[in-house]
């Protein structure tokens, strides 16, 4: 602060006003938030079989099961044995849930039919398995 001559004192404002460069990046946080897509990944990288009739799905949940017969969903290796009721954990927070079920190409048969069956049987009624287009 200075006097002026008449000995009053003035401020002089050389702050900056940051408050719409914060109001623009809560907009943009904002933006990107809603745009992104929800999607629990399965953790485990597998590869997945071809087919003619494949498509995209969305799902929120994603188990995924690698060549040694593993589950892994939301990035944790699951047991069978506990699958079931942690499906229903999750359809208990969302009631319309739906599951891609991403089984490698040397999975055992048995065993994805046994996670499709669990999660129909958790009350799952959107299970799907995800496939890729041939090249």
């Amino acid at each position: 602060m200075r006097q002026s001559r008449y000995g009053e004192r003035s401020e002089t404002l050389n702050d900056i006003d940051l408050t719409p460069m914060i109001d623009m990046v809560f907009i943009l946080l904002i933006f990107f938030i809603v745009s992104t897509s929800f999607i629990r990944e399965s953790g485990v990288v597998v590869e997945r079989p071809a087919a003619q009739t494949a498509e995209n799905q969305n799902a929120q949940v994603v188990i995924g099961i690698d060549a040694e017969n593993t589950l892994w969903l939301e990035g944790n290796s699951v047991d069978i044995r506990v699958l079931s009721p942690r499906v229903q954990q999750l359809l208990a927070e969302k009631s319309d849930l739906g599951i891609i079920v991403a089984a490698d190409v040397l999975t055992n048969a048995g065993v994805l039919v046994e996670v499709l069956d669990l999660c129909r049987q958790a009350g799952v009624s959107n299970v799907s398995v995800a496939t890729r287009k041939p090249q």
